[in-house]
């Protein structure tokens, strides 16, 4: 196998997880969850997003969350911002990275963000040219990369058009998201043997919902391939409101368990890692479902 020293995880469960969750979770318990994941030794953790409080009731309080946010040094925050308004609301509570989000579904996008592909890339440009001026951070996101519960299988060709978009906005970083849980390891090692060659300098994060129980699987296979970056969510955390039948991503825990269980580094404390999947279940109300909450991480002392 080819196995890297080491691989970075991107934390999405306060934004990406928490943003279907039909509880309110208060801004005080959303502020402990990502500081307890910066204690933990996550570097990178997306926060919240800059969306119409009408659309995500559960992420109207972005800007409290950022300003009282206790920021780690060497850590990035990331902020999703759907359109120039949620940018500007970004750059006025000191966000340093920004996420862009468009399907590579037609449908897909239409149900999300009631605009077609070519729209939202189109208006993309405005808010890259602007945050690339101020130094900013981005990631840009593909949605439904792998598969659309309303269009199926998408192409290759269509994934390949929205990143080589991306990237002439000077995107540095696009995150492959398999939002419907529809990916398998073939196919993914067949979107990142398709896209390497096209990336340059640009990075590449995969972003697996567990819908199908594949979620580790296809993580594995990506690693195999190269891939050094995942997005996770505290717990299992996550869904697509977009979507009716996307569950959460990979728990956090549990892939950072498995790759250290490889001899892959992550700089994560695992057991602080675990108890802050405890936490989130506690805030949230319910059991999530990743597995290292109960199993626990792999013990290798004999019990007597």
């Amino acid at each position: 196998m080819n196995i890297p020293e080491s691989i970075t995880i991107v934390e999405v469960g306060p934004r990406d997880g928490l943003q279907s969750e039909p509880r309110l979770v208060s801004t005080d318990k959303k502020i402990e969850l990502i500081e307890r994941l910066s204690d933990a030794g996550l570097k990178r953790i997306e926060i919240t997003s800059f969306v119409s409080p009408k659309a995500v009731p559960q992420l109207s309080d972005s800007e409290e969350v950022a300003a009282r946010l206790q920021r780690r040094p060497g850590a990035r925050y990331c902020a999703l911002t759907p359109n120039y308004r949620g940018l500007e609301r970004a750059i006025r509570a000191g966000i340093d990275e920004i996420a862009l989000f468009v399907s590579a579904s037609e449908t897909h996008n239409q149900k999300n963000v009631r605009m077609s592909i070519s729209r939202s890339l189109g208006a993309f440009r405005q808010i890259g040219e602007t945050a690339l001026s101020r130094g900013m951070h981005m990631r840009g996101y593909v949605a439904t990369a792998f598969g659309c519960e309303y269009e199926g299988r998408v192409s290759l060709d269509q994934v390949e058009k929205i990143v080589v978009e991306y990237i002439a906005m000077g995107v540095q970083e696009i995150s492959l998201g398999d939002t419907t849980g529809m990916a398998n390891p073939v196919a993914v090692g067949d979107m990142v043997r398709r896209l390497k060659p096209i990336l340059g300098n640009t990075g590449l994060a995969l972003h697996f919902h567990d819908t199908r129980g594949t979620g580790v699987a296809n993580a594995l296979a990506a690693i195999e391939e190269g891939a050094v970056i995942f997005d996770c969510s505290i717990g299992g955390l996550g869904g697509c409101p977009a979507s009716r039948t996307a569950s959460g991503n990979i728990a956090t825990e549990d892939l950072v368990g498995m790759v250290h269980e490889m001899g892959i580094s992550t700089g994560i404390d695992l057991e602080a890692l675990i108890e802050c999947a405890r936490y989130a279940g506690e805030i949230t109300g319910r059991n999530l479902p990743g597995h290292l909450v109960s199993a626990g991480k792999v013990n290798w002392q004999r019990q007597k």
